[in-house]
């Protein structure tokens, strides 16, 4: 796989953090994703959630991102997850734990990819709630490419009963990458 596609392509991305000043981590985050990943077309508003595990972990805040990008798949996961260590995060092995950002790739155009280390779809996108309701925001139209769905099917479909609650609107920055 080459580290560039010839031509843009559009990802949907999963932002969330419960460590630290997480809406700060996910601005951060935001400023960061243009100058490494792609151009950020658009955001969902925030909502807060429980975690998902059985541990009295903070809530998270989530967020969906629409971004354009010349990178090819692994690459783009490379730059995310250079993005996450930069902010601090701490690769130990633990599934849902705490964490100051996590960035996870949820569609990569109409590809379905399957290779060590990176699933796209998302394997657990149509699970979560916590995915569902922000993307839904912003891509309820699109099709998951290997269900054959929109999104906004998947959300009426979930069977995840964790609430999603709306916490803050970030789009009031003007148009481009100023989020």
């Amino acid at each position: 796989m080459s580290v560039q596609s010839t031509a843009m392509e559009t990802a949907y991305l999963m932002l969330g953090s419960n460590l630290g000043d997480r809406l700060q981590n996910l601005r951060q985050a935001l400023e960061l994703i243009p100058l490494k990943a792609g151009h950020v077309r658009d955001i969902s508003p925030v909502y807060e959630t429980e975690p998902w595990n059985a541990r009295k972990d903070l809530p998270f805040l989530n967020m969906a991102v629409c971004i354009e990008t010349e990178l090819c798949p692994t690459r783009l996961l490379s730059e995310l997850l250079g993005i996450e260590k930069e902010m601090g995060r701490i690769r130990d092995g633990s599934i849902n734990g705490p964490r100051p950002i996590d960035i996870d790739i949820l569609l990569y155009g109409k590809d379905i990819i399957d290779v060590p280390g990176l699933q796209i779809p998302h394997p657990r996108m149509h699970l979560r709630r916590f995915v569902l309701v922000p993307l839904n925001e912003i891509a309820a139209a699109v099709v998951h490419p290997g269900f054959g769905k929109s999104v906004n099917y998947l959300l009426g479909d979930c069977s995840d009963q964790l609430p999603v609650s709306h916490y803050k609107d970030l789009k009031s920055a003007p148009a481009g990458n100023e989020l």
